[in-house]
């Protein structure tokens, strides 16, 4: 006779956070803060860093409006499958295009995961002031064009379900409207 004990398991909530905004706007110091915080709290939690998925899941795409949309697609496919099984996703990426955020969105919504819009609405001045990558500088030298939001489109949410104004508020102020924002969705 096999005895296997019963496994009383919490009831965990997944969900897709995803930080839309421009480069340097603040997004990826935003998600660590936040992760560390939900870490903490006991939950799991995972980030998909634009630039890592780029170098890994995304190897060979350009910066064409189709291989941004195919990255976006990607990690979106990521996200929801981390998210479905009770994991935090933090998403610091770019995505530019409203149509690609949208057809994330609907996939996390056909899956019945949940799923957040986050605007990190950082001006494009202050935001090539803090250049943490020196892509604003390296756009005005001539050396690099297709820069979202200077030479390259960058579609705004119209409706997001937070907007973060990281340039007026401390990073440990706008991970805790985030964190509350979970809080007020029933996903902590």
């Amino acid at each position: 006779m096999t005895y296997t004990p019963e496994i009383q398991e919490k009831e965990v909530t997944g969900a897709t956070i995803w930080l839309t905004g421009l480069p340097s706007a603040g997004k990826t110091t935003i998600a660590y803060e936040l992760a560390g915080r939900l870490s903490a709290e006991g939950h799991r939690v995972e980030l998909l860093d634009g630039d890592e998925i780029r170098e890994f899941l995304s190897a060979g795409l350009g910066f064409t409006r189709e291989d941004r949309h195919t990255n976006v697609q990607r990690i979106g496919f990521v996200a929801e499958l981390l998210a479905s099984n009770g994991v935090k996703v933090l998403v610091p990426v770019i995505a530019p295009y409203a149509d690609s955020r949208d057809a994330v969105r609907k996939r996390h919504l056909s899956e019945g995961t949940p799923y957040l819009e986050v605007h990190v609405a950082t001006p494009v001045e202050v935001c090539s002031v803090r250049d943490v990558k020196g892509l604003y500088a390296r756009q005005a030298a001539g050396e690099i064009s297709g820069l979202t939001g200077v030479d390259d489109p960058y579609e705004e949410p119209e409706s997001p379900d937070l907007r973060i104004e990281s340039h007026n508020q401390t990073v440990q102020e706008s991970a805790a409207a985030l964190h509350a924002l979970l809080g007020e969705r029933g996903l902590l």
